[in-house]
């Protein structure tokens, strides 16, 4: 993969004059139109942005002639603009560069404020980072009930909302709301919906989607007469601006530490929007923007990006048309995987689904879990009751195998034995159709294996579902030995259809994600194996900034899974996947690793009893350099192997899989672009993974 250094899809200007209905005088409407279909979001690169500023110069001298009356902008159908051009950003080489893109950009949006005559922002449709801030730069907003994403994402590719965002919203929304639009939002890749724009008084009005445009104008002219008056929130006072401010910081401090400097900058420019003005503010955008342009954390932000749009089209998978129809699913298990996996299905393929396990006290708290999803779902207004109703229709429970006969796909989610699975497909063979398809949701176990006493293991292929299913965007799709093109193409056609991003690979153990986050976790348990404090061992990985400490992940998978996984991956890996006695004991007992988090957002941290688990004396072992490196060149050493053994065809996937199935930050790019720029990759492997300048600032 490489960085695309494309030229400019230039977002064109395009203003036409309107006579407001009511006789009030004339409106000119600039609409931003990349001229491709509605599939292809505007963005906004120099160009682009030159010519809005050109087009806002000319309407500033109408409006000094008294031609028009007010100036709103609105977007091609489906757009406002998607912000910035990351591949033009990311293309940037000079700290000076870096300063003029966002000089650009402030230079056309002040013009918003400086026309003479009001301005309304018309928000259509999909409006992030550059694209929002161009509605916030204009003196009112409408939004669209059925606009698409409303986002400033910026601090989650290690930017700054960099043309005005950082100043206006905390004046706008107050400074409590400002924190949550700008930094907590991003970090968790959720955008608005319009209607919480408008509660959270970011646009002043929402309209229907039918006549969105003519009851905008309209509005506009009932703001121009004086019938609507729009009130502004009194900024807040010093005291809470600074309270907000402190405790964020405080935040930031425990959750982020020093791995990615995009959220502190933007908390340092929140903190000053109260008392700077705006010429002070949009130019310390500029300089945050500027360094952060030039900081390998956000060239791993742009690559993740791409690397997670381009994944929507999945490499080395066979082709569509070989896919098997599913018309009937059916799922070996009612635990609560299974019961995750069968809700996702009814909802996403809309076929009937049958889960099979072996007493109907299990079965009957499967379908439990299944209508207490639906009834959360509907109560909460995130699912209409007829979806709910139809849902609920077509999940069937049952204790008896044979109703699998009907079924053309079959998927198991029992216990993680492989005796237990092989008996589960003959069972199957026996029952289902000779061209239905048997797919595992094993997590570490070899599928090859699983599918060796069969009549036909052509028709087996790995599907790994991630906890919680409805939420983790990543299926890997395993090919066995003996999986046919067939079997795999529908293993990626049934991902396509759950909405889910699937990434192929071969059967060996652990897959990708288990492979490494479990050999992380491994080396951790190691660490405390050979005399390191657990308090050191889980602070060790804060550099990474990952979404939680080493133990709390464990917790989160489950010590028992873990340490399975851990075993099996060391039964075929050999020796450098550690083993951890101290962690045996653990699962043994029941004990939980973590301690309850101080608040809510903040990560738990390790259980300090735990330490009695493992045999050394704490203070003899690593520090916390120590263990980091201890866990990055395991690491290393293992994306060697899996890329030699063709597990994975490329890096990127590797990199894909830790960002959608462990949850690794978009600042790290996933894995490979950190080990290139800590030099682990070089130190270890003697190569880079990535060429110079894919996911980093250029050495050359």
């Amino acid at each position: 993969m490489s960085t695309d250094t494309r030229a400019e899809r230039v977002t064109h200007s395009l203003v036409r004059d309107v006579a407001l209905p009511g006789g009030t005088g004339t409106m000119a409407l600039i609409t931003m139109d990349n001229g491709l279909d509605h599939t292809k979001p505007s963005t906004l690169g120099p160009e682009g942005m030159a010519e809005l500023t050109t087009a806002l110069e000319g309407l500033k001298e109408r409006a000094a002639a008294g031609e028009i009356v007010a100036v709103a902008v609105t977007g091609k159908p489906y757009f406002l603009a998607a912000g910035a051009d990351l591949t033009q950003v990311a293309a940037v080489t000079t700290h000076d560069d870096a300063r003029e893109l966002g000089r650009n950009g402030h230079r056309a949006y002040t013009l918003l404020g400086e026309l003479g005559v009001p301005t309304f922002a018309f928000v259509n449709g999909l409006a992030l980072g550059g694209g929002f801030e161009l509605a916030l730069n204009c003196t009112y907003r409408t939004v669209a009930s059925d606009a698409g994403a409303l986002a400033l994402p910026e601090t989650g590719l290690g930017l700054i909302p960099g043309w005005g965002g950082a100043y206006l919203v905390p004046r706008l929304i107050g400074i409590e709301k400002a924190v949550d639009v700008i930094l907590t939002r991003p970090a968790a890749n959720k955008p608005f919906k319009p209607a919480e724009v408008l509660e959270l008084g970011l646009v002043d009005a929402l309209f229907g989607s039918a006549d969105y445009l003519e009851q905008s104008i309209a509005w506009a002219e009932s703001v121009l007469r004086g019938d609507v008056i729009v009130e502004r929130r009194e900024l807040d006072s010093p005291e809470v601006w600074d309270a907000v401010v402190h405790a964020t910081r405080q935040r930031l401090d425990a959750v982020v530490a020093d791995s990615r400097p995009a959220p502190g900058r933007a908390l340092d420019l929140i903190a000053a929007a109260r008392t700077a003005t705006q010429a002070d503010a949009f130019a310390a955008e500029d300089e945050a923007l500027a360094d952060l342009i030039m900081t390998d954390e956000m060239r791993s932000s742009v690559y993740a990006f791409q690397a997670v749009s381009q994944g929507k089209r999945p490499t080395g998978a066979p082709d569509k048309s070989l896919a098997k129809p599913v018309t009937r699913v059916g799922i070996v298990g009612a635990g609560l995987m299974a019961a995750q996996i069968a809700m996702l299905f009814a909802q996403r393929l809309g076929v009937p689904v049958v889960m099979r396990d072996l007493d109907q006290e299990r079965v009957d708290k499967g379908l439990q879990h299944v209508r207490g999803t639906v009834e959360k779902l509907t109560a909460s207004g995130r699912m209409s009751a007829d979806a709910g109703a139809k849902i609920l229709a077509s999940v069937h429970g049952t204790t008896d195998i044979q109703d699998f006969a009907s079924c053309d796909f079959v998927i198991e989610a029992v216990t993680e034995v492989m005796g237990l699975k092989k008996k589960v497909f003959a069972e199957l063979e026996g029952i289902i159709s000779p061209d239905a398809i048997l797919a595992t949701n094993t997590s570490a176990l070899s599928i090859t294996e699983m599918a060796a006493d069969l009549q036909h293991p052509e028709r087996v292929v790995g599907i790994h579902f991630f906890n919680p299913v409805a939420q983790m965007p990543l299926v890997e799709i395993i090919k066995a030995e003996k999986t046919s093109d067939e079997a795999l193409a529908t293993g990626f056609a049934v991902a396509k259809k759950l909405r889910k991003t699937a990434v192929g690979c071969l059967d060996r153990p652990g897959f990708v994600v288990n492979r490494l986050l479990v050999l992380l976790l491994g080396k951790i348990a190691e660490a405390v194996e050979g005399g390191t404090p657990v308090e050191v061992a889980d602070r060790a990985l804060r550099p990474l900034g990952l979404p939680m400490p080493p133990f709390q992940l464990l917790d989160l998978v489950g010590p028992a899974v873990g340490l399975h996984v851990l075993t099996s991956l060391r039964e075929d890996l050999g020796e450098r996947i550690p083993q951890s006695p101290g962690l045996e004991k653990l699962v043994e007992d029941g004990t939980r690793l973590s301690l309850k988090p101080a608040a809510k957002g903040l990560p738990a941290h390790v259980d300090p009893e735990i330490q009695s688990a493992f045999a050394a004396t704490p203070g003899t072992g690593l520090d916390e350099a120590g263990v980091l490196d201890s866990v990055l060149t395991a690491l290393t050493v293992e994306i060697g192997h899996m890329l030699d053994e063709k597990v994975i065809e490329t890096p990127t996937q590797i990199d894909l899989c830790m960002i959608l199935g462990a949850g690794w930050g978009f600042h790290l790019g996933g894995i490979t672009p950190y080990l290139d720029r800590t030099g682990y990759s070089e130190k270890v492997l003697g190569r880079r993974l990535l060429p110079d300048g894919v996911a980093n600032v250029p050495q050359g």
